[in-house]
């Protein structure tokens, strides 16, 4: 009879231990039912539920990484793009994470998606190739406030690839190759604008010294001098005048 009351006894321990005992790990939180109704969150560590009465749904608040598979988005300058990006994410609150919605991590994704399409979609092509760390803050902070009511805290979003048709590749390429020939244009432009600025400067100046103009023939004359293929016939005539002038 002892026997039986202490294999009883030990069934009754075991089951005890195995409906009401729960170890929690440090990432992790126990969101508590009493009879249906949320009561409070508790853990880390060691946790005694009212067996029948309360139960418990485990949750991981470490930062989650989830890959936003490719979407197709359409740019604000008609260009068709396919691109993906990866969420940083963390449970902040995990009762509201439990009773607020049915599947935190299915509705965090699902929003990830239609906002990265809403917020390219406004974007021209260049701004996504260029622009990735203002449209990265853009996405986290317009996901964040969206996820922030089911006690989720998006940290980060990060674009990993913008994947553009082979023809507008082609094009993109053409027209950078456009931009460049303009830029030499108007840097060609620039310099010939200021030389003849530097050049009309020096006429004024030389005009002011007659003397200035005589040397600057002179010098003239020693450069050409070392160029033994050529004749050149350079007029001096106020350089003879001078010379005349001064016998």
């Amino acid at each position: 009879m002892m026997i039986q009351i202490a294999v009883m006894v030990f069934f009754a321990i075991a089951l005890f231990v195995a409906t009401s005992v729960r170890v929690m790990r440090e990432y992790e939180r126990a969101v508590i039912f009493t009879l249906g109704r949320y009561t409070h969150t508790t853990g880390p560590g060691l946790i005694i539920l009212i067996p029948f009465i309360q139960t418990m749904i485990r949750v991981d608040i470490r930062v989650r990484t989830q890959d936003v598979p490719s979407q197709d988005v359409i740019s604000k300058d008609n260009v068709s793009v396919k691109v993906s990006a990866v969420v940083y994410y963390r449970v902040i609150n995990p009762a509201d994470a439990i009773i607020k919605v049915e599947d935190f991590f299915q509705a965090t994704m699902e929003v990830a998606q239609t906002t990265l399409r809403a917020v390219l979609g406004k974007h021209d092509l260049d701004d996504m190739l260029s622009k990735r760390d203002q449209l990265n803050a853009d996405l986290q902070e317009l996901l964040d406030s969206t996820t922030e009511g089911w006690g989720i805290k998006v940290t980060s979003v990060a674009i990993k690839h913008v994947d553009i048709d082979p023809s507008m590749i082609r094009a993109i390429a053409r027209q950078a190759e456009a931009e460049r020939e303009r830029r030499a244009k108007v840097i060609n432009a620039e310099g010939e604008l200021q030389a003849a600025k530097q050049l009309d400067e020096a006429a004024t100046i030389l005009a002011q010294r007659p003397e200035s103009m005589q040397l600057r023939y002179l010098s003239a004359l020693t450069d050409i001098a070392g160029d033994r293929t050529n004749t050149i016939i350079m007029p001096l005539p106020d350089l003879l005048s001078a010379l005349t002038a001064k016998r």
